[in-house]
This record gives C-alpha cells, structure tokens and sequence, in this order.
C-alpha cells in the first residue's frame, strides 16, 4: 500500500512538474542565469491571492503550454509575489527583496505589473494585463 502511495506521488509531481512554468523567486539567481544564458527577464508583480488580474493573467497566459514553450527558450521569468492571506505568506528575505525589487521597478505599485529587463536588470518594457492570446502577449513582450 505504501510502495503504491509513493509511486502515485511520484508520478503526480513528475507530471505537473513537465507543464509547469518554470518561476525564479531569487532575483539575485535570476540575473545571473539570465546573463549566463542570454535571455531577457520577465519581473512580474502580482498579488496570487487577491489580484483577480493576477489571477486572470496566471491563468489565460503564464499557465498556458503555448506561452511556456514559446517563453522557455527566450526568458527567465521572476515572481515577485505580494500576497495577503496569512496562510500564503512569504519568507521576510522574500519579502524584503519583493518591496526593493518593487520600489526599483514598480515604484507606483500596479498590480499585475509585467517589467521586460534586460540581463543587466535594465528596463526595456511593461506590460500589465490584457485580455489577449499567449501568442500575442508573447509576440508584445519580445518586442521590447
């Protein structure tokens, strides 16, 4: 009974770990990953628990196996996440590194806010959400 538990867990992480996108939290990490492999980052600031923008843009976009085969090969995407239910709270380093990415980037504070930078952590671009397809808001975000 154990062994069929264990397998079944197994099976159900390795699935949804092929589908999910891949999200840094680590600004830090993702600087460096994105200079090493060449690729812009997505900063997006958003509010997973109360936002229902975020929400929406999680969903109909950052969720999609279009967007994240597309995404894969161009960006490193990194969350900075505001939630507000106790239960979803943050590390303090997370959250402290979140406010100082947000007073850089986000000093009016829009949620979701979606900043394109490049590896150097300069700003080429911003996005909030649009009711739109992945194609299209990919095609928007490579344009920067």
């Amino acid at each position: 009974m154990k062994k069929t538990l264990l397998i079944s867990l197994v099976l159900l992480l390795s699935t949804r770990a092929i589908g999910a996108q891949d999200w840094y939290t680590n600004a830090e990490t993702a600087i460096e990953t994105a200079a090493k492999e060449e690729k812009k980052i997505i900063l997006v600031f958003q509010g997973s628990d109360w936002c229902a923008p975020c929400i929406k843009l999680d969903r109909e976009i950052w969720s999609t196996t279009e967007f994240q085969e597309a995404a894969k090969a161009h960006f490193i995407m990194l969350q900075a996440d505001f939630p507000k239910k106790k239960k979803n709270r943050l590390s303090k380093e997370l959250q402290t590194q979140n406010k100082q990415l947000a007073e850089k980037y986000n000093p009016k504070g829009h949620f979701p806010y979606v900043v394109v930078l490049n590896p150097q952590g300069n700003i080429l671009g911003s996005l909030g959400y649009e009711k739109t397809s992945p194609a299209l808001y990919f095609k928007k975000l490579m344009d920067f």
